[in-house]
């Protein structure tokens, strides 16, 4: 008799190597890096530490969750899985910006807010998947076989670990907050947009002895007297005039990116220079964490400063967007953040274009671009399959149920679109929902002898729906159309046809169950007997 084959368990060896010295002392390592140490002491040294830390924690972590998603893989491939795809991910992530970018959307949808930069010098950390691959090697000689040992690591270790590598440190956002003069120098506040407040923290300076052109780091001197009493007002300055030209004023829009001039001391007013609305919308979705109605994109404080020419400069702080300038010339110019470096970070790069984005640029929005397409394909099943079933005699029970899940769903998806909420919960939440769509849209309809037209038609509906609802809002994640609503509305449209073909498809369901004429004369009856 043959004995049967032992049951193959990775999970020991892969929990034992979670719960390896060596991992937990990364676990720890990283923690205090990215919530303290970082903080403190920002810079080169703490951000290699953190890679180091998350390249010893994430092998066995993966490797942990991949047994307990495959039970019967082996210990072996799980830990080989774990190193490998950690290394390629890593790999591609700090050595190519459109993965970073794609990486930073993706966290940024399951953990808050996330930055993630393509820095080769970080694969400087690699060699820490030795550490790894060491601890390992140490660990799968004494797999956790007691099932209390297995407990504390499921329900301690693993959430713990998770929660580290998922929960970054804080995104270092940049505002444009401060804009004012010192002994005749241009004074650029940089905030560092930890909060909801744009008025929050003690700024960054940047100085410029040159009307704006070149732009250097405040020397000690400057920046007692900047922190000082002596130092600026408290802000926001909304309105300063030339002193050179009394009568020459300029004021900031509350909640614009807009600039008014007056030439007769402020008794009448006209533009000066001005971000479009529709522009701006595109800015809204481009910058992270916006604020609430997108008060942070928006003009915060100005400052007018003669140049002794006759001439004058003005610097405004406009939030998100970095500074722009009025040089004497009377041009004005977008500047971004003046080289600055907010947190140990740099951010030297040029603010986006007006009113052009590509998806790479738009945080979530693709995501949710996907999202609404399927919910609007989705919506053609739904419809086809409510009225499907009320033709084969479900009642009323089946649109009512339809259309209770299909008003929640898209109920998830408005509170998560404007950013304000993390999409991942809302996810975890919309996914059964639409599971829920599709099977009361097409079960009820199948078991009641829905035929094989019905469902080709009603799926090219569904695939004709995606096509078109593609056009607005991928459109739209280029900047074009610019406001959301008006991407909702012309993708709302383009799914009428399929809804009408969906509608239409019903009349190929029962249709056996009606009476057909035969095709020969029906047989007269036959008349009383003689």
């Amino acid at each position: 008799m043959s004995v049967p084959a032992p049951h193959r368990d990775g999970a020991p060896a892969t929990l034992a190597w979670l719960g390896h010295p060596g991992t937990v002392a990364a676990l720890v390592l990283l923690v205090v890096n990215d919530h303290l140490l970082k903080a403190a002491f920002p810079g080169a040294l703490t951000g290699k530490l953190s890679d180091v830390a998350g390249l010893v924690l994430a092998p066995p972590l993966v490797a942990v969750l991949l047994t307990l998603l495959a039970p019967r893989l082996p210990a072996r491939t799980a830990a080989g899985l774990g190193l490998g795809l950690v290394a390629a991910g890593f790999t591609v992530v700090k050595s190519s910006g459109y993965a970073a970018t794609v990486a930073s959307a993706a966290w940024s949808a399951v953990s808050g807010p996330s930055l993630i930069r393509a820095d080769r010098t970080d694969l400087l950390a690699l060699p820490a998947l030795a550490l790894a691959g060491w601890c390992w090697a140490r660990a799968r000689r004494e797999p956790v076989r007691r099932r209390s040992a297995r407990l504390v690591r499921l329900l301690v270790l693993l959430p713990a670990a998770t929660l580290a590598v998922a929960a970054t440190s804080p995104v270092h956002h940049p505002d444009a907050v401060r804009a004012a003069v010192l002994d005749e120098r241009l004074v650029a506040g940089i905030g560092h947009g930890y909060a909801d407040q744009v008025f929050g923290s003690t700024p960054d300076w940047r100085v410029s002895d040159d009307a704006g052109v070149t732009w250097r780091d405040p020397t000690r001197s400057e920046i007692e007297a900047l922190t000082g009493t002596k130092g600026p007002v408290a802000g926001p300055v909304s309105r300063g005039c030339s002193t050179a030209v009394p009568t020459r004023c300029y004021r900031v829009l509350a909640g614009r990116l807009a600039v008014e001039q007056s030439d007769d001391g402020g008794r009448s007013w006209h533009p000066a220079w001005a971000v479009t609305e529709a522009q701006r919308a595109v800015l809204l979705r481009q910058y992270p964490d916006p604020g609430p109605r997108g008060e942070r994109i928006a003009a915060q404080e100005l400052t007018v400063r003669d140049t002794g020419d006759g001439r004058h400069v003005v610097l405004v702080a406009n939030g998100r967007d970095g500074f722009a300038l009025r040089r004497p010339d009377g041009t004005w110019e977008r500047l971004g953040f003046v080289d600055a470096q907010v947190g140990g970070y740099p951010f030297d790069g040029r603010p986006p274009a007006l009113g052009r984005s590509t998806p790479a640029d738009r945080g979530a929005d693709p995501l949710l671009a996907l999202l609404a397409g399927l919910m609007l394909g989705v919506s053609v099943l739904a419809v086809s399959g409510a009225r499907a079933g009320f033709r084969v005699g479900n009642g009323p029970w089946l649109p009512t149920c339809l259309a209770a899940l299909g008003a929640t769903a898209w109920a998830l998806l408005a509170v998560v679109w404007p950013g304000e909420l993390h999409l991942w919960p809302a996810l975890l939440a919309w996914l059964p929902v639409l599971l829920g769509v599709l099977l009361f849209a097409l079960v009820p309809a199948w078991s009641r002898g829905a035929s094989g037209r019905w469902t080709l038609e009603v799926l090219l509906a569904t695939a004709l729906t995606l096509a078109l609802t593609a056009l607005p809002l991928v459109g739209w994640l280029y900047g074009r159309p610019a406001y959301t609503r008006t991407a909702l509305l012309l993708a709302a449209v383009a799914a009428l046809p399929g809804l009408l073909l969906g509608w239409r498809a019903a009349r190929l369901v029962g249709a056996s169950a009606e009476p057909v004429d035969p095709p020969w004369p029906a047989p007269r009856p036959a008349g009383p007997p003689r």
